[in-house]
């Protein structure tokens, strides 16, 4: 019977609009319900928020109480350094030029042990000197003749430069 009322109304008032509401889909309807899954999360999902929810704010705390720390540190250790800085920057930098020290003798020890680890090998191998290496060592011989020539030449001159000064400081 109501029925056939909404459709003598429709009939008798054809100008009339009727309006009827529709379900949006889900993914449409917003809100929070929009990010959660269908279905609940799953048992091994729970167990890994259980476990690593204190983990994560143990360490989180952890790391606050950290800075909050090295601040305290910070505020008291600044008046000690601007106090004691003529002592401290020498040091510092002394310390700093030992830690490179020993860290450059010992590039240039693995290096070493490295070069002779490979010759070691290589004349395991048994395989001669390779003809490179044997004009290398020539080059190297040539250059180092030249450089005491060099060397030798330079310290003539100095000597000579020497003489002249002597004997115009004489003639004065």
């Amino acid at each position: 019977m109501g029925d056939r009322h909404a459709h003598s109304q429709i009939q008798t008032h054809p100008h009339q609009l009727h309006v009827h509401p529709h379900h949006r889909p889900h993914h449409e309807a917003g809100g929070i319900k929009s990010l959660l899954p269908q279905k609940g999360p799953s048992v091994t999902q729970i167990i890994a928020i259980v476990t690593l929810l204190p983990v994560g704010g143990t360490l989180l705390c952890l790391a606050g109480i950290t800075l909050v720390g090295t601040l305290i540190g910070l505020a008291v250790a600044i008046p000690v350094f601007l106090l004691f800085s003529p002592v401290l920057v020498p040091a510092a930098l002394t310390l700093g030029l030992a830690v490179a020290g020993f860290l450059t003798s010992g590039a240039f020890g693995v290096t070493g042990l490295s070069s002779l680890s490979w010759i070691l090998n290589y004349l395991k191998q048994g395989k001669s000197v390779p003809e490179n290496l044997e004009a290398a060592k020539r080059r190297m011989a040539d250059a180092a003749g030249h450089l005491g020539q060099k060397t030798k030449d330079a310290g003539q001159t100095i000597q000579s430069k020497a003489q002249e000064g002597k004997e115009g400081a004489r003639t004065t």
